[in-house]
């Protein structure tokens, strides 16, 4: 790729967003505008759901992010650094082991969630494995 281009790219990306996987819950704060001429303003709009695929690299990135609102699933596409998101928070982390969760579409209700994995669960499996070694009397 040409240099020029390269710098382009970069300079296009943004470096305060958090490190996710598909499988994770995340919080996606997007700017949204409202109104036409003067009148226009500006709000931000929450949209809170699992990460079922994230597709692409550099700039060109882009993750899509589904719920369940009243009884629907809802998928958004969300370009990874666009200038519209505000902030992403990942509220939970999953534990998957697919790169594309597009199966959970046909799933309903308890059989769509997802594995929680964290350091709770890492603390549990440390404490087993000490209590396997320890020698018994």
């Amino acid at each position: 790729m040409n240099p020029v281009i390269r710098k382009l790219h970069e300079a296009q990306l943004r470096k305060d967003l958090p490190e996710f996987r598909p499988g994770d819950t995340v919080k996606v704060n997007v700017r949204l505008q409202e109104g036409e001429g003067e009148k226009v303003k500006e709000r931000i709009q929450v949209f809170e759901g699992v990460v079922i695929s994230k597709k692409g690299r550099a700039s060109s990135a882009t993750f899509t992010v589904r719920r369940v609102s009243f009884g629907t699933g809802v998928e958004r596409i969300f370009p990874l650094h666009s200038p519209t998101i505000s902030s992403i928070e990942v509220t939970g982390k999953g534990h998957v082991r697919r790169a594309r969760l597009y199966y959970l579409r046909d799933l309903r209700g308890k059989a769509a969630r997802i594995k929680r994995a964290g350091k709770a669960r890492e603390e549990v499996d440390i404490a087993v494995a000490a209590a396997g070694s320890s020698p018994q009397a």
